[in-house]
């Protein structure tokens, strides 16, 4: 990212300098006005030629980036395993909460055949690694870290993640073999709640042989 940035601003920084150089007076390098404002022209067509594959790449990385969030999580869904789906962002207060709880590291450590995706969203890109690594979560060998590109306020940021609205983070919901089976969409979760969730999640809930009421 920071590559991306520099190289805009090299981009800028010459075009702004070659700007100043057309500025001077004509006299300085031709004598004939028709030649000066050909030489603009072709210039100026350099520098938007050159700067129009850099402003394409941005918007190629951050769909990539979408894409790749996004598509690796309605992949994951697929699983006939376990796998809970964790929207939250690092600024987010209630976020924060569930992390000093110690809710989520015990989640995770006591569920090691389930999967854990922790994606930041509504975060302008950043995936909140750093606060994950503070409290031990990164590092668990069933969390995957991912994040979506969406701004963090505007018109452009996310109502909706892998076919599902979003109002709210944090957002936790629990799938197994690409069915939904849990969605807590509002509010900080409860994990003992959550572990319940994930207990039921396995059960195939049949009662047959049993008596059946009367219809």
């Amino acid at each position: 990212m920071q590559l991306k940035h520099w190289k805009r601003s090299a981009t800028l920084g010459v075009f702004q300098h070659l700007v100043n150089l057309l500025n001077v007076e004509r006299p300085a390098l031709f004598s004939y006005p028709k030649t000066m404002s050909i030489l603009r022209i072709f210039i100026l067509g350099i520098v938007v030629l050159a700067w129009l594959p850099a402003r394409a790449q941005d918007e190629l990385d951050k769909r990539l980036v979408k894409h790749t969030a996004e598509q690796a999580v309605v992949d994951a869904i697929k699983s006939p395993e376990l796998t809970v789906i964790h929207l939250w962002a690092p600024w987010c207060s209630n976020c924060q909460a569930e992390l000093k709880s110690g809710g989520w590291l015990k989640m995770v450590r006591d569920n090691p055949q389930a999967k854990f995706y922790f994606v930041s969203i509504w975060n302008d890109g950043g995936d909140g690694k750093s606060m994950l690594q503070k409290f031990q979560i990164s590092d668990q060998p069933n969390v995957t870290i991912l994040a979506d590109p969406g701004p963090r306020h505007g018109d452009n940021k996310i109502k909706q993640f892998a076919r599902m609205p979003v109002s709210w983070i944090p957002t936790t919901w629990v799938y197994k073999s690409g069915d939904l089976h849990y969605a807590l969409n509002y509010g900080e979760v409860r994990f003992d709640v959550l572990q319940q969730f994930l207990e039921d999640s396995k059960s195939e809930w049949s009662h047959k042989g049993e008596p059946k009421l009367p219809e």
